[in-house]
């Protein structure tokens, strides 16, 4: 299951999200029928953020970016109307435009995005819109909707159905190669109210919501510009024209006072700078993956050591040279660019799911088995590993501890060609009938 649909699909919410029933919006204070409780929303982001942060190959090890993304984005979550939500603010090495918030307060902006911005405006209204979407319960009030009208299996079905790559094709297991598939997609009416409530936040935080303004027209060139660069970032965050007039309308009415503050285009260039130093390889980077999704491994290569001559030891950079090679069937070729990121960022665990990878291409199930342990030793819970440390004890003939990982994959995903698989062992070696 990807986690596009989690909140649609996750085990132990059951009857118990049907307990919670209608609940006070904190944004408009009418009832509103959500169906989740604000602890329910947190544990989900707890079990799920950290899974979509290592998609987009971790979080930034530039400590002063974070910092400076975090602070702003706090400030701006304490002018909110849930101000007490377990707020995080975090800059992902993801190259793509985008930036998303999970139900209970993670937030993420990716460095593609952050490279586009010019001022900390243009900043704190992405945040601002972001926390709109965790203050306007956007994640709960469309879990309750699809339960509603019953769409819940179809959805979870066709998900797996359609993203699950089969058992065999283990190439494919290197990850999404978009660094989207994971993320939720808001109605037009979430979009609207999000970018009003995110102009709210900055005007009473101290910064000028012309930004909301500079960053919509920033969007809308870019996708102009460079048209597959947002396809994401529109898939996610549905763009209109009408969202762009409604934040030039706010802006020349509600808060034509806070417009007149000085932009913070210094300030937001000082604390860049470093991630800026890094743009002609995160631009080689993008042209790299653009071509890895096309299956131009050839031309993808040869971005991606540009890219890698300009900065050796990024960790992006490393892990996406390590899948053009594994997707060029070179899982020999894949290692020292995988090592080398582990060795960079021995934290991050991305790195070591594609190295369990890279052992069963080359049919070394045990050595595959010790890096999807370690993989779940650093971020427990992905599916996927677990399925493939059931199907390396498989390839081992070690079949009770194959059945053990097959049985916790299914616990948690039933859909797809994995499960079949796991099940179908299960069932043959007689440990379900």
């Amino acid at each position: 299951m990807n986690r596009r649909n989690f909140i649609w699909t996750l085990p132990g919410l059951g009857a118990s999200i049907w307990l919670t029933g209608c609940a006070t919006d904190p944004v408009t204070g009418k009832k509103s029928l959500v169906m989740m409780s604000k602890d329910q929303e947190v544990a989900l982001d707890r079990q799920h953020s950290p899974h979509q942060f290592s998609e987009d190959y971790g979080i930034s090890q530039d400590a002063g970016l974070n910092r400076y993304v975090a602070d702003l984005g706090g400030r701006l979550a304490g002018q909110s109307h849930r101000p007490d939500m377990p707020y995080r603010f975090h800059a992902v090495n993801a190259n793509y435009v985008n930036a998303y918030a999970f139900p209970g307060g993670s937030i993420a902006t990716t460095r593609g995005i952050m490279l586009e911005m010019q001022s900390e405006d243009e900043l704190a209204a992405l945040l601002g819109h972001e926390i709109g979407h965790v203050n306007g319960r956007h994640y709960a009030e469309r879990h309750a909707k699809s339960t509603l009208i019953g769409v819940l299996a179809a959805t979870a079905g066709a998900a797996a159905a359609s993203k699950r790559p089969q058992y065999g094709e283990l190439a494919q297991l290197i990850g999404n190669l978009g660094g989207g598939a994971l993320l939720a997609h808001y109605s037009r009416d979430n979009e609207r109210e999000a970018d009003a409530l995110g102009m709210e936040y900055m005007a009473r935080g101290g910064a000028n919501p012309a930004g909301m303004v500079d960053l919509m027209n920033m969007l809308n060139s870019q996708s102009r510009e460079k048209p597959g660069a947002l396809e994401l970032m529109f898939s996610t965050h549905p763009m209109s024209s009408e969202r762009l007039a409604n934040s030039q309308r706010a802006l020349q009415s509600k808060y034509a006072d806070a417009a007149k503050r000085p932009r913070q285009r210094e300030r937001y260039m000082d604390n860049t700078s470093r991630l800026r130093a890094l743009k002609p390889a995160i631009d080689a980077q993008q042209k790299g993956e653009a071509e890895l999704n096309r299956k131009n491994f050839n031309e993808a290569e040869g971005h991606l050591r540009r890219a890698l001559t300009q900065a050796p030891d990024d960790y992006t950079g490393l892990v996406l040279m390590a899948k053009t090679q594994m997707a060029m069937k070179r899982p020999n070729e894949a290692q020292p660019y995988l090592a080398r990121a582990k060795a960079i960022y021995p934290t991050e665990a991305q790195a070591s799911h594609l190295t369990g990878v890279t052992h069963l291409q080359l049919r070394q199930p045990d050595r595959a088995l010790a890096a999807f342990s370690e993989y779940d030793q650093l971020l427990p819970g992905n599916p996927d590993t677990i399925f493939l440390k059931g199907y390396s004890r498989e390839q081992m003939r070690d079949r009770k501890g194959a059945a053990q990982e097959y049985y916790r994959y299914l616990q948690m995903t039933k859909q797809g060609g994995q499960a079949q698989h796991a099940y179908s062992r299960l069932q043959g070696w007689g440990y379900v009938k």
